[in-house]
């Protein structure tokens, strides 16, 4: 990205080719980003049994970052290398979070893959047997997957590195590596997830293709180009904000048909807002962060009203969920600090840049 650019809005094209960063640049993003990946997906919301034992979350994290962490990379390093934006950035997170539910831990099909009552509770009301899913399901681990273990975790960390935030951060080498470590990550936990349970083929079918149709969809969705269409788009504040409270409906909506289908049109809603605001040249990196940092608070906030699985110490839980949320709030005032330190253009125009490289062995 062009140092007096803050922007906003994945994707945007080059008219000059230009080589990768200095890998000490990108490194630390790479690293912050396998790293956030994993802890919005599963440890903000607090729901886990070992909430209160701080040396297995940090053993569960380093087990998780191969799996949610590598594929944040992956989305983000296809997105920017092809000049797309945030409609793409939902439809690809969208993709793996299928890959994720559907394939490899195969939760949205297994009916007893928690072995705890709310389990049915969340699932029956919803369910369809034909088909052997829960439409209230669907929306939690897919939609989840979309905001919490991708798309809010890159706009944050691309925020922390304003400087590098529009150019790829791996070349052939780490895009390798990546791949490897997710290949190999999905091979444990589709070992661990099938030992009692396999969806019908039909069921893994349906979610191959599902994934594969969302993947094409991310790439059939129109490049960003300059200049954006004008129009109103609100204060990173105020996108923030909204942002918070329909976040916060869809967490708290009953798990019944009625709130399904309420919970599914507050999702469109939020969804159709970031895709139009996005779209739009008033738009900037500081309402990606504010959007991306009202997921983060969001959970890291409801988390104290979540019942963790199996027992725990509510002293423990009640620690580990004001550590999580202190560290929520230190990254996004420090991110906001970052973007703060760049200038934004003159004109507020965007300038076109282009996502090719060169020299990307690394």
């Amino acid at each position: 990205m062009d140092s007096a650019r803050p922007t906003g809005s994945p994707g945007t094209a080059r008219t000059t080719r230009a080589p990768l960063t200095p890998l000490r640049r990108r490194l630390g993003p790479v690293v912050g980003l396998l790293l956030l990946s994993p802890i919005c997906a599963e440890y903000l919301i607090g729901y886990l049994e070992v909430m209160g034992r701080p040396v297995d979350l940090l053993i569960g994290l380093l087990l998780l970052a191969p799996l949610y962490g590598t594929a944040a990379v992956l989305i983000r390093e296809a997105l920017r290398r092809t000049g797309r934006g945030w409609p793409s950035t939902l439809l690809l997170s969208a993709a793996f979070g299928v890959i994720q539910a559907g394939l490899v831990d195969q939760s949205l099909f297994n009916p007893d893959f928690v072995d705890e009552p709310s389990w049915d509770l969340e699932r029956l009301p919803t369910a369809i047997p034909a088909l052997g899913i829960s439409a209230d399901h669907i929306l939690d681990f897919v939609v989840g997957h979309v905001i919490w273990s991708f798309a809010a975790p890159i706009a944050v960390v691309e925020s922390c590195a304003p400087r590098a935030a529009e150019r790829p951060w791996l070349g052939r080498v780490g895009i390798g590596v990546m791949v490897v470590l997710y290949g190999l990550a999905v091979l444990v936990f589709l070992h661990e997830h099938t030992k009692h349970f396999m969806a019908s083929p039909g069921q893994l079918g349906a979610a191959a293709a599902s994934a594969v149709a969302l993947a094409a969809a991310a790439f059939l969705v129109p490049r960003c180009r300059a200049p954006r269409r004008s129009g109103w788009v609100p204060a990173p504040w105020l996108a923030g904000s909204t942002a918070v409270v329909l976040m916060t409906v869809h967490h708290v909506l009953p798990s019944s048909r009625p709130g399904t289908v309420s919970d599914l049109l507050v999702l469109v809603l939020l969804g159709g807002l970031v895709a139009r605001w996005s779209a739009r040249a008033q738009w900037g990196r500081a309402h990606a962060l504010a959007v991306g940092g009202a997921a983060l608070v969001t959970n890291a906030g409801l988390a104290f009203m979540v019942e963790p699985l199996g027992e725990v110490s509510y002293t423990a839980k009640y620690a580990a969920n004001a550590v999580l949320m202190a560290g929520v709030l230190a990254l996004l005032f420090w991110a906001r600090r970052r973007l703060a330190g760049t200038v934004a253009p003159q004109d507020g125009a965007e300038r076109r840049v282009d996502t090719g490289v060169r020299g990307e062995a690394a």
